[in-house]
């Protein structure tokens, strides 16, 4: 999953970096880059470590620590502004919020059942479909059926070797996503700098809250346990939001938009190194396709964003 980032249109560009002579200008253009990478393998590393941490709090708990802990941080960080927002931008948050918290939960529930790299990859599903959808051209079918081939190969056939449940909550995962980058994008229009994402993380830890606590109970004070909760907010929310908004200062939305499509192979990275959770040469083949597709959905957005205004990317 990813850090629930913040999107931005492919028509949108940062300022251009600028560099000295020689080499250094080339230099300049890789560090965001590396910024996006870095955030992306701090997200699916984070998620790793609550999957080992679910047998201590389950899913529900896991995703109650995570929201609680992250809205701390980015409301002492960004101490946003309560007044002077009117009913629509609260409607607007509120929604933000749900998503975030809904997307959260089902991703967590769906790890629990399926490998990493397979749960990223269908939930990566909910994006594309908003942005093939959004594109409307011709060639995004091709993009459609590349990622339907992955999801085909991914089970087999028939899903027969991947958990059915897990499955489900993964794809719901996907599409709390592609409502989290449409209300994102609302979001960030009504309020200043991060103020809508603390407000909205707020939000979603308020409503994930009282599910934790009826699931998890008094292990939810453990300190180990809480530790271990702060340590997936710090890798999978505050760390990879920081490392983006950098980022996004000096990469076009486009190229950022690609780098996200990378997820998958992050996620599947993180889990056979954390987890021990090897794929298969056609899980490989998979989750390869659908990197494929996502990439491709992205560049067809950004040719369009050159003649037209450009819909929400991946």
């Amino acid at each position: 999953m990813t850090a629930a980032s913040s999107t931005a249109s492919p028509s949108q560009t940062a300022p251009a970096p600028t560099g000295g002579a020689g080499g250094s200008g080339s230099l300049g253009s890789l560090a965001p880059v590396g910024l996006v990478l870095a955030g992306g393998i701090s997200v699916q590393f984070g998620g790793a470590l609550a999957v080992t941490l679910m047998p201590r709090a389950g899913a529900p708990g896991v995703v109650t620590l995570r929201l609680v802990a992250a809205a701390i941080v980015l409301l002492l960080f960004c101490r946003p502004r309560l007044r002077g927002h009117s009913r629509t931008d609260w409607g607007t948050v509120v929604v933000f919020g749900i998503a975030m918290g809904a997307m959260n939960g089902l991703f967590y529930e769906a790890v629990a059942r399926i490998p990493l790299g397979p749960a990223v990859t269908l939930e990566v599903l909910g994006p594309l479909t908003l942005s093939v959808l959004a594109s409307r051209r011709g060639i995004n079918a091709l993009w459609a059926c590349l990622a339907l081939g992955g999801v085909f190969l991914l089970g087999g056939g028939g899903f027969s070797n991947l958990d059915p449940t897990g499955v489900a909550f993964a794809l719901g995962a996907g599409a709390m996503w592609a409502a989290y980058i449409i209300f994102s994008a609302r979001t960030g229009r009504r309020f200043p700098q991060a103020d809508g994402l603390a407000l909205a993380m707020a939000v979603a830890a308020l409503l994930f809250l009282p599910i934790g606590i009826a699931d998890a109970g008094t292990r939810l004070l453990d300190p180990t346990t809480a530790a271990l909760g702060s340590a997936v907010a710090l890798l999978s929310s505050v760390l990879p939001y920081t490392l983006e908004l950098l980022a996004l200062r000096r990469l076009p939305a486009s190229t950022f938009a690609i780098l996200m499509s990378l997820e998958p192979a992050l996620a599947a990275t993180a889990g056979f190194l954390i987890l021990g959770q090897s794929l298969s040469a056609t899980e490989a083949a998979a989750i390869a396709l659908v990197i494929v597709a996502s990439i491709g959905a992205v560049r067809t957005q950004v040719g369009r964003g050159k003649t037209a205004a450009a819909p929400v990317s991946p």
